[in-house]
């Protein structure tokens, strides 16, 4: 009698226990098994930091090891280092959202309040890139990347714009700035958000946030000029909070692109692989990481990373 009794005993706790650990794949939502392949099934989405108002434009230094991040309305961008408390690294940033770096190393800002691309050197020099279109001002640069021979591609929705502003353009668009030019890519977009390109810089790929919520695909020429755009994946059917917005590419030409429900990831057919579920609705993301692969992911009011099996695009 005192056997059974200890072995429900035991049994209790084991299945007490049992409900404090991390359920297999709760993160994540499988499509296709060869998403497996890119993201363990124990992922664990830790938090690296919160307290914020608007989290976006993550973007990893790899000689510095650091992260820096924007946060919209505190009109700052932070910087995150392994081990030490958040510390603030530009303020006032103009509202800063999208962040990268050219191959000087620079840190390139697509400012909102700004309205204009903006380039600080590691010496604190800042200067603005591009702040117009023939004349006209941009209306809120919000994301942008770099070609490997200097251009640089930014969308240009009306998020940050103040209220009553009468100089936009009438449209939201996607540009390159190359030598000096600024070339509107495409005009049609209803709200041009994040953008990548893909590991051989052949394609380009670019966020709608809303009417339809989609993903779009721009084929690239070797000189980097962009040709007619064509769908990618609608999302506007998907489950979930969110809209198309931040997107990167790993080494192996998938995309990871936050968007309803959480970080979608698609092959480079444009197949929904899965998606990594977060606590809070995912504006931005970017690899990082001693190996580069580390998924950081701004949320709202948070900083999140995830650790998995692919690195990202250099």
């Amino acid at each position: 009698m005192r056997i059974t009794s200890q072995l429900r005993l035991i049994s209790f706790i084991s299945l007490f226990f049992l409900f404090l650990l991390p359920a297999i794949g709760q993160d994540l939502d499988v499509k296709d098994q060869t998403f497996l392949d890119l993201v363990a099934e124990d992922v664990e989405v830790k938090k690296l930091a919160d307290g914020f108002r608007f989290t976006e434009g993550p973007v990893w230094n790899k000689e510095a090891g650091h992260l820096l991040f924007s946060d919209i309305p505190a009109n700052t961008i932070y910087r995150w280092t392994p081990g030490e408390p958040v510390n603030v690294f530009r303020e006032p940033s103009n509202n800063s959202n999208g962040l990268t770096y050219d191959a000087a190393g620079n840190l390139l800002m697509a400012e909102h309040s700004g309205r204009k691309i903006a380039r600080l050197s590691s010496d604190g020099d800042y200067e603005a890139v591009v702040a117009e279109y023939k004349g006209t001002s941009l209306n809120s640069p919000n994301d942008l990347i770099v070609h490997s021979n200097g251009a640089i591609y930014f969308t240009d929705p009306p998020y940050g714009l103040p209220s009553g502003a009468t100089d936009t353009l009438g449209y939201n668009g996607v540009y390159r700035f190359y030598k000096g030019k600024l070339t509107l890519i495409a005009d049609d977009l209803f709200r041009p958000n994040g953008l990548a390109l893909s590991p051989d810089e052949r394609t380009l790929y670019v966020a709608n946030s809303d009417q339809p919520k989609k993903y779009m695909q721009y084929p690239v020429s070797k000189g980097g000029k962009v040709g007619k755009g064509s769908l990618f994946f609608n999302a506007s059917g998907l489950e979930g909070t969110g809209n198309p917005d931040g997107i990167k590419v790993d080494q192996k030409g998938n995309i990871f692109a936050t968007g309803p429900g959480g970080v979608l990831v698609f092959a480079p057919n444009g197949r929904h692989l899965g998606t990594i579920r977060f606590p809070e609705t995912p504006s931005n993301l970017a690899f990082g990481g001693a190996d580069g692969k580390t998924l950081f992911v701004t949320a709202r009011t948070g900083l999140y990373a995830v650790e998995l099996k692919v690195a990202g695009k250099e």
